[in-house]
């Protein structure tokens, strides 16, 4: 007995309904051509993931129900075929005036026209990106259906990581687990996502299929990767990662066991696949939202140079535009090498002094500013004045202003708002310095997607990072040495650790009071900055949630 199921690891546009449905509707009649009964799609695949307060909308649920008639009506002349597909469902009810949720993440099987079977997600996660608790409430059963003689046990993203939920499948009868996820990408994930499903299969003494999806969602992206395991844990397929891709297993029966057969997409370096997430996540947040193309005050700098690459690489050079605007301290080899990169890229590349404005506000304040000495406020209006410009000429001509701040800039404050914060999508905010460098040498050294070896200028990868806003500056004058400052800013923003905690590690206590209190005082700074893509477990965007006004110190 042979079981063709496949994966349709697709990429969703959160509440496009009809546009989602199309595309389930053609991947399930382009599956069934190749003689597969059974198509999973991936968690909440007909609003897509995640669409937050939408859940709350009636209107926005009753789209979904309309979309998931429409794609049981499309495929009801495929005989035999199950279309597994996730979407929302349920209503509020109104109990002495409070609005109570009986809402579900739910999972429909289609079979020739009719809902065959459904689940709701039991598993509800409520911690870094994820808020399912405010909008759903837990489903209580399992939920088993047969396919060619083959008994599936339908699990929900979360329900898959808890002992509980699979086992409970089993003991109704599956034969073989379907997990449909929707599992947001950050360093390392991929590893430990295939380790917790391994652990259920090995527990239930099942095989697994794991339906992910693929694409950018506001700060998050979904990398793909569909998996399936064998019962004793082996890997049995993979697709590839940050495409789509259509999964097509076998589903052998030997022996009394259940046998997966496919292929198996090679797991990618962790450079590589970081520096995937950021080209996807620029091109689907452009081209999602629908902007013509995108804006980067370009300094000669490492940050900069890097946005740069990423953007090429996700937009191609055509939809690129590059503006250097020199200050009275900008060095001529950051205009050579702008310059440079540019013309590597192939971008559109302008220069605009910023010299004429910066003197005009100077003299329209210099009343206010007299016998102070220059200090950090000549510094941000440079800043400022850059800032103006590209939003100027971001609404003139309708591209997105990509702003080119890091993590450890977003972090400590190192930033100004108005200034360098201006803009729409901050493409390497969850990316350190010390990951900075590590991606611009990479990328220098590969060629992923065809636009051309060595973007970057070797002197802007090893030459000391300025913001070149006063004469011979460079970031080290008041920050510790990157090495230092994003190994502190690793435990204590991302791994939660006190600051005794890191100065017992071995950090200087000066270092550690330093960096802690810059992260604590410019809270509301990061509150105006633009969303940017998550690479780690932990970003400064849903998952990072402190007040501006707190005396705790720790």
């Amino acid at each position: 007995m042979t079981l063709e199921l496949s994966v349709a690891q697709l990429n969703f546009t959160v509440g496009d309904m009809a546009g989602n449905a199309r595309k389930i509707i053609d991947a399930a009649r382009t599956a069934y051509a190749r003689g597969v009964r059974l198509l999973l799609t991936p968690e909440l695949s007909i609003c897509g993931y995640a669409a937050d307060d939408l859940f709350l909308r009636a209107s926005f649920i009753a789209a979904c129900d309309q979309a998931l008639d429409s794609i049981r009506h499309a495929l009801a002349d495929l005989q035999g075929m199950h279309v597994v597909v996730g979407h929302p469902s349920g209503h509020d009810e109104r109990t002495r005036s409070v609005a109570v949720s009986l809402r579900f993440n739910m999972a429909s099987v289609l079979c020739e026209g009719k809902v065959v079977a459904s689940y709701a997600k039991r598993e509800l996660p409520n911690y870094q990106v994820f808020d399912e608790r405010r909008y759903f409430k837990p489903g209580l059963v399992p939920c088993v259906f047969e396919v060619q003689g083959i008994k599936v046990g339908l699990l929900i993203c979360e329900d898959a990581w808890f002992e509980q939920p699979a086992q409970e499948a089993k003991a109704a009868g599956a034969q073989v687990l379907a997990v449909i996820n929707a599992s947001p990408f950050h360093m390392g994930k991929a590893q430990e996502r295939e380790d917790k499903m391994r652990e259920r299969c090995v527990a239930t003494n099942l095989p697994l299929v794991y339906a992910h999806l693929v694409g950018g969602q506001d700060e998050v992206v979904f990398e793909g990767r569909s998996f399936a395991l064998q019962a004793n844990g082996d890997m049995a397929a993979r697709a590839k990662g940050f495409v789509e891709d259509d999964l097509q297993i076998a589903l052998h029966s030997r022996e009394g066991q259940l046998l997966l057969q496919s292929s198996i997409a090679p797991l990618p370096t962790a450079l590589a696949e970081v520096w995937d997430a950021l080209v996807l996540g620029v091109r689907d947040y452009l081209g999602k939202n629908r902007f013509p193309g995108a804006l980067i005050g370009l300094s000669g700098g490492i940050d900069s140079a890097l946005v740069l690459a990423i953007a090429v690489d996700a937009l191609g050079p055509e939809n690129v535009r590059c503006v250097m605007m020199p200050s009275p301290y900008t060095a001529d080899i950051s205009l050579v090498d702008a310059r440079d990169m540019a013309q590597r890229m192939g971008v559109r590349y302008d220069e605009k002094s910023i010299v004429p404005m910066f003197d005009a506000f100077l003299q329209t304040l210099q009343a206010d500013f007299l016998d102070l000495p220059l200090d950090a406020t000549e510094e941000n209006i440079q800043a400022r004045i850059r800032g103006t410009l590209l939003m100027a000429l971001s609404n003139k001509h309708g591209a997105m202003v990509l702003t080119t701040g890091n993590k450890s800039e977003m972090a400590t404050g190192y930033c100004t708002l108005y200034g360098d914060m201006a803009g729409g999508f901050a493409v390497i905010k969850d990316v350190a310095k010390t990951l900075v460098y590590q991606l611009a040498t990479w990328r220098n050294q590969h060629d992923p997607y065809g636009r051309g070896a060595s973007p970057i200028p070797e002197r802007i990868i090893t030459r000391a990072p300025s913001a070149e806003l006063r004469p011979e500056q460079t970031d080290q004058d008041s920050l510790p040495p990157y090495e230092v400052l994003d190994a502190i800013l690793s435990r204590y923003m991302e791994q939660d650790q006190s600051a005794p905690e890191i100065v017992a590690a071995g950090f200087a206590l000066a270092d550690v009071e330093k960096v802690t209190r810059l992260i604590r005082v410019n809270e509301y700074k990061r509150r105006q900055a633009p969303i940017g893509i998550r690479i780690t477990h932990r970003g400064f965007g849903k998952d990072w949630r402190y007040p501006i006004t707190s005396y705790f110190r720790s």
